[in-house]
């Protein structure tokens, strides 16, 4: 099973060496208690972009001031933070992540990683036991049931091994809404009322209904097939590949989305000329000049995504309920195994991710949804502090707040984010009628192997 996990770590992410030996050299029991650790002068935090830092600054008490260039945040007992940042694209985050956890061992302890973060979609690679590059948070002398009782259960989940042990913890909460043009909505239905355009998305027979509607006017529902995924591959009721296996089960709701996805491209309910997400004419769906009614997104697609691509006026958008409740990434804080600043780590995760009015002031600063159950219930009772002048004064948070409680992630693998990409990259080519379903399939199946070549099998849904 080692063998399999760590072949799936490193083909993840192309980078050669064995994972084993940093688990075994460094996890020896000395971080069990964090405080009795001499601590270094260097906290290197690796990243993808500038979000966490930022974060950190609005709100742990020990910050003293950060170089004009971003790269170094002191501290008040004289430490340093560097930040060691390089993009999400191409993998390239994760390579450099990876090439210095392998080195982590025998690394000197200036050089040393000390806090890293991942992502929802390969976080279970880093919290995977066997791997063993993420601490505890238990050797930490963190007590997840104490000290992050306030989390929303499914997070904890998210950041936790395949025994339960939990060896990360998130600022963030996730929960998707539907995010809808007000002009659009009042052209179609006749009034942007939240509560009135809930029922018209309420679930997916409804929602074919109401694109209908939308069409005849002009309008498509969604931009892209892509931007419904989330909502089927959330809900899996099995992970992509069990534990010690090598077989990729395909979940049958995974197909739903395809063949949703095709009826409704086929029927005119999405745009034919968008391919997917992150693109430049995915972007250019969110401006005032499209014909999209709406896009499926949690707080940070709103204010990282939309709000940037949007150029008209403020009060143009509002949120509801979704025709199906999901989850939508997440960033994770993890100590790093072998750190030589445990209880600077210690502080930084329970300041950045267990202290409620630190993560409300994140939400006020950054329109986050912050990962406190008793906060985000404090937060959607409050216009006054919480209300949005891009969604027209609407707050969110009500909206956000019910859909997070009823989340219940799907079971996470080390394969997780292959499968989610290959499976959309195979059957956008079968949308866009390049190739046939079968082809689709065998596209899947020729890809997935390709990135993990420990698989041996692709079961489908009959």
């Amino acid at each position: 099973m080692k063998k399999r996990v760590f072949a799936a770590f490193m083909a993840t992410l192309m980078v050669a060496g064995s994972l084993a030996g940093c688990g075994s050299k460094a996890s020896s029991g000395d971080n069990s208690d964090a405080a009795n650790v001499e601590e270094g002068k260097v906290i290197n935090i690796y990243s993808w972009n500038d979000e966490f830092r930022q974060r950190l600054e609005s709100v742990y008490p020990e910050v003293e001031s950060t170089s004009k260039d971003g790269s170094v945040t002191k501290l008040k007992d004289g430490t340093e933070i560097h930040w060691v940042i390089n993009p999400n694209q191409d993998g390239v985050y994760q390579q450099k992540l990876d090439e210095a956890l392998l080195k982590q061992a025998d690394a000197s302890a200036d050089d040393k990683v000390d806090i890293f973060l991942s992502e929802t979609d390969y976080v279970f690679k880093y919290t995977d036991k066997d791997a063993d590059v993420a601490m505890p948070l238990k050797d930490l002398g963190i007590d997840p049931k104490k000290d992050l009782g306030d989390q929303y259960d499914f997070t904890k989940t998210t950041a936790s091994d395949s025994d339960g042990v939990q060896r990360g913890s998130t600022w963030q909460c996730c929960p998707g809404l539907l995010v809808y043009r007000r002009d659009i909505a009042k052209d179609v239905f006749g009034t942007d009322d939240p509560d009135t355009v809930a029922e018209k998305v309420k679930d997916w027979d409804t929602m074919k209904i109401t694109a209908q509607e939308l069409k005849e006017k002009g309008y498509y529902t969604f931009a892209s097939y892509a931007d419904t995924f989330r909502l089927y591959g959330n809900s899996i009721d099995e992970s992509w590949v069990a534990p010690g296996d090598t077989k990729i089960k395909v979940d049958q709701k995974i197909m739903d989305w395809v063949n949703s996805s095709k009826e409704w491209l086929d029927a005119g309910y999405l745009n034919s000329t968008v391919k997917g997400q992150w693109n430049d004419d995915w972007n250019k769906a969110m401006s005032s000049q499209s014909k999209v009614f709406a896009f499926l997104f949690p707080a940070w697609g709103i204010d990282f995504t939309l709000k940037p691509n949007w150029d008209g006026e403020d009060g143009q958008w509002a949120v509801t309920n979704p025709p199906q409740e999901y989850n939508w990434g997440g960033s994770y804080i993890h100590a790093a195994t072998g750190t030589d600043n445990p209880q600077h780590a210690k502080d930084i995760i329970l300041a950045l991710t267990g202290d409620k009015d630190n993560l409300l002031t994140i939400s006020k600063d950054y329109s986050d949804f912050t990962n406190t159950k008793t906060g985000m219930q404090e937060a959607a009772n409050d216009d006054a502090n919480y209300a949005s002048e891009f969604l027209g004064g609407q707050n969110a948070f009500k909206y956000f707040a019910p859909v997070a409680e009823n989340i219940k992630i799907a079971p996470l693998s080390s394969y997780d984010q292959g499968c989610v990409e290959l499976i959309q990259n195979s059957f956008s080519d079968y949308f866009q009628g390049k190739v046939t379903f079968d082809k689709a399939k065998e596209n899947f199946e020729t890809a997935i192997k390709e990135r993990y070549p420990d698989i041996t099998e692709i079961q489908w849904p009959e």
